[in-house]
């Protein structure tokens, strides 16, 4: 921990544990620091980051305006799996937030990473500790195999619980504005927020025309290709089975599947859980390991569109927001 204090008040980056996964954090407040976590992930510079605090009263530091609405979501949901979307204050440098007006803020659940906040005594950046593009960690060997000891010290908190990303709620327009599908579901959120609404469906392709112009995008997370691995994966209805290993032969190919499958010759089957939180938890660590091995291709089953459970139908909305993302091929986007 001592260390790892002394090199981010260095200005240097330190990646932490969260329950979703490990983060890559500088100070929030130093500019020079935060343009390190860009340059050492090869970020793009339109593509905002995510301020970690403490306590609801660092969040309000990092905010011009911290609302009624923000004050209900921290109380319900903080520490946990939701950032929130604010006008940024001055102390926050607009680096930050890719020169946007509006700040993303959260306080992860984890013990080690608060005992960070709380002693560091201010906001951390924390964008997945991973190059910019590639499969989200979920332990810190992950990030160890990413950077060299000299760019990022890794404080190992063991792997993270849930798996996928936060849920980003923006409330900085006329109704809340669910930006990112996370582990904190649409149907949970109207709980507090009952005129809450999710991103319009054509938000992506405004987010790739954002990206293209080099604007700042409206939240993390909406990059095209995200979450990928660096063998090419596509997805596949489960019952286009036959057509797929007809596609593409068998030789090289690996399979996550969440369904029971007959073994084909030549075709790695990788099981996944067929409940959505587990699936969620276990994704980017089988991702990784499955691309580990450099398969021909990795196929993806798609996941269930229907749930009768509306919290599991919302987290299976989410994981397929990921899946989409991880297999848009390397170049196009």
């Amino acid at each position: 921990m001592d260390s790892a204090l002394a090199r981010l008040r260095a200005g240097g980056l330190v990646a932490f544990p969260t329950e979703t996964v490990y983060g890559l954090g500088a100070d929030a407040r130093r500019a020079e620091a935060v343009a390190r976590v860009f340059a050492v992930k090869g970020r793009p510079a339109n593509n905002p980051l995510i301020v970690h605090v403490a306590d609801i009263e660092m969040a309000r530091t990092c905010t011009s305006a911290w609302t009624i609405a923000a004050q209900r979501l921290a109380d319900e949901y903080w520490p946990g799996p939701l950032s929130i979307i604010l006008p940024r204050a001055e102390i926050i440098p607009p680096i930050v937030t890719a020169g946007g007006p509006n700040v993303a803020l959260r306080m992860p659940d984890h013990p080690l990473t608060l005992e960070l906040l709380k002693k560091f005594k201010g906001p951390l950046v924390g964008p997945s500790a991973n190059r910019s593009g590639g499969v989200s960690p979920t332990a810190a060997e992950h990030v160890l195999a990413e950077f060299e000891p000299s760019q990022a010290l890794v404080l190992d908190g063991g792997a993270c619980k849930t798996g996928i990303e936060s849920t980003v709620v923006d409330l900085t327009g006329e109704e809340p504005l669910v930006r990112r599908p996370g582990l904190i579901g649409i149907h949970e959120l109207r709980k507090i927020l009952p005129n809450v609404r999710a991103a319009d469906p054509l938000m992506d392709a405004v987010a790739d025309a954002v990206a293209g112009s080099g604007s700042a995008l409206p939240s993390p997370g909406l990059l095209d290709r995200h979450y990928a691995p660096k063998s090419r994966a596509v997805l596949f209805r489960g019952g286009d089975w036959a057509e797929l290993v007809e596609a593409e032969g068998a030789l090289g190919v690996t399979v996550l599947t969440h369904a029971p499958r007959v073994p084909v010759a030549g075709v790695e089957l990788v099981p996944m859980p067929s409940f959505a939180v587990p699936y969620a938890a276990a994704l980017y660590a089988t991702l990784r390991a499955v691309d580990a091995g450099s398969p021909r291709l990795i196929a993806i089953e798609e996941p269930p569109r229907d749930a009768a459970v509306p919290a599991d139908a919302d987290l299976w909305a989410a994981i397929a927001d990921r899946l989409r993302r991880a297999t848009v091929p390397w170049g196009t986007a």
